[in-house]
């Protein structure tokens, strides 16, 4: 799974109402509680495909969440084509932007997003702007994807590191590195479950009450056709006291490479955590099967694109977002988590 992105989301909760939603025929009916939310995004962008905002907006919008996107970047598409033109912003331009929403007094939200950067400044401005609005509003949730690498190897600056490390994870509310990420935050190597059910406990003592490792390198029972996620959650209790669930999943992998899918998957664990504040298990679940449905739509249509017995190109593999819909609305849970 590729990530790209640099995300910046800000939401604002402004009112709730109720919408009966008739499905296909053969399914209840069911209401819908729509949360209409001020989402502040600072995210790449691309003229074509789907990445960055790309990724993220549709779906949050989907889900009832109004957005507000700011573009790290500006690309004709994704670096994963030959070509790609377009620009960069600073941290003084993203400084300028948020200044312009201050003046306007409409900078109370509920939740940010941030991914991935490359700039320290533009970062560190990031966390300036996220403790900033968590003084205007104590209850806001921050969603951080440490974007910095995978599979040993960093594609960020090196010195991107402390500052995710010593600055943002602790203001941090969730947290979703892959192993690698989760690896260079704690300064531990993953070998075992139980190395990363640690990891994420060190997580916690850093700052976020929910981590979740997107991807590991740990063997899954079913076989190496599998993908292993796992996932912590402190809670407190009425009584004040803590407890943590734990849980993993395995997901079936797609032998191809998909751009987005990271931004996807950070904008749907922070609108089922919405739904599900204290039900991991649940929210990971609808966040996964989405995902799913979304690779499986796309890589079926890139095949049938590309031809018999060719890999599909960059173009045809572009996520399959607005065909997939409903299964955003209503994922059909096709991953489920064991609770640990």
């Amino acid at each position: 799974m590729i990530r790209y992105k640099c995300t910046f989301t800000m939401l604002r909760l402004v009112y709730e109402t109720r919408l009966s939603m008739q499905l296909p025929m053969g399914e209840a009916k069911r209401t819908f509680l729509v949360h209409k939310i001020m989402n502040y995004v600072v995210l790449s962008h691309v003229v074509r495909g789907y990445v960055g905002n790309k990724s993220a907006t549709f779906p949050l919008q989907v889900l009832g969440f109004e957005v507000d996107s700011i573009n790290s970047v500006q690309f004709s598409n994704h670096t994963g084509y030959a070509h790609w033109k377009g620009q960069v912003l600073t941290a003084d331009e993203l400084n300028v932007l948020y200044e312009g929403i201050k003046l306007n007094n409409v900078n109370h939200y509920d939740y940010v997003l941030t991914g991935y950067t490359r700039d320290t400044s533009f970062l560190e401005t990031v966390v300036d702007i996220v403790q900033e609005l968590k003084r205007l509003n104590p209850k806001l949730v921050y969603v951080c994807d440490p974007v910095m690498g995978d599979q040993g190897s960093m594609y960020v600056p090196e010195n991107i590191l402390p500052v995710y490390r010593d600055k943002v994870v602790a203001v941090a509310d969730i947290l979703t590195p892959n192993q690698f990420e989760a690896e260079l935050l704690t300064g531990r190597k993953i070998s075992t479950e139980k190395d990363a059910l640690e990891v994420m406990d060190l997580l916690h003592q850093m700052g976020p009450d929910m981590v979740v490792l997107t991807s590991t390198d740990l063997i899954s029972p079913h076989g190496d056709q599998f993908l292993v996620a796992l996932g912590s959650q402190k809670m407190v209790r009425a009584d004040g006291t803590t407890s943590t669930q734990k849980i993993r999943m395995e997901m079936p992998k797609v032998d191809a490479v998909f751009v987005g899918t990271g931004d996807l998957f950070a904008a749907m664990l922070l609108a089922w955590t919405h739904h599900h504040p204290k039900d991991l298990k649940a929210a990971c679940e609808k966040t996964v099967s989405v995902l799913h449905h979304v690779i499986k739509r796309t890589i079926t249509y890139a095949n049938k694109m590309a031809g018999p017995g060719k890999r599909p190109s960059p173009a045809q593999l572009e996520l399959r977002m607005v065909q997939s819909k409903k299964d955003i609305e209503y994922p059909a849970i096709v991953v489920e988590a064991i609770v640990l």
